[in-house]
């Protein structure tokens, strides 16, 4: 018995020390910034949090992607009020598609793929929070597996003054949603949304969502 328990400690152990290594790597990885490319075809916002889709506005009013989708916009928000909340000129409307499908990562990256196609883009630069980048990123790569990203990482303003403990409980958090996106399990929980969202559709007219998602 004792024997038995010892061994279970041993893993245990075990596996706290590979995920605080991981949790290491994932917060490392959320503070770096890469350069971004002079120009690439397309910039995607995923909304979700503050100053995300300024950022984008920004990015392609200074030209550096032809156009620019944002992902995951509430059902009743108008590119009017976006840019007029930017401080960008309203004249980019027809370069900015706004996606209304998008409720979670999973729900980005696939409306995100369908863009792209369509628009037969090879490049982009991607915009989000920076925790939340390493998940969004590694959706977008599986839908997306023939299209460079690049990442523009957005800092939480409630992140800027340190973590805290509530920083770390939001990126501990992010950190296990961005392994159950590296093995496939964002899959399971989508499907498992669109059948609720079937069924509320099929019981009557379903609610518009959030213009910012959780993610």
């Amino acid at each position: 018995m004792r024997a038995l328990l010892s061994r279970l400690v041993l893993v245990l152990g075990v596996l706290v020390l590979a995920w605080a290594g991981g949790f290491a790597w994932f917060m490392h990885r959320t503070a770096s910034v890469e350069p971004l490319p002079a120009r690439a075809d397309g910039i995607v916002a995923l909304t979700g949090g503050t100053e995300r889709v300024e950022t984008a506005l920004h990015l392609l009013a200074e030209g550096r992607a032809g156009r620019l989708l944002i992902s995951g916009v509430g059902g009743a928000t108008e590119f009017a009020v976006l840019a007029h909340r930017a401080g960008v000129d309203p004249g980019l409307a027809p370069r900015v598609t706004l996606g209304r499908a998008a409720l979670s990562t999973r729900g980005n990256a696939d409306e995100t793929a369908a863009w792209a196609r369509a628009h037969q883009l090879r490049t982009l630069i991607v915009v989000t929070a920076d925790y939340h980048m390493p998940r969004a990123l590694a959706e977008l790569s599986r839908a997306l597996p023939e299209v460079a990203l690049h990442p523009a990482p957005v800092q939480p303003v409630g992140l800027r003054a340190g973590l805290g403990f509530g920083g770390l409980r939001l990126l501990a958090g992010e950190y296990m949603k961005f392994l159950a996106a590296e093995i496939g399990l964002s899959g399971l929980a989508a499907r498992a949304l669109d059948r609720a969202t079937a069924q509320i559709q099929g019981a009557g007219p379903a609610p518009p969502h959030a213009a910012e998602h959780a993610g």
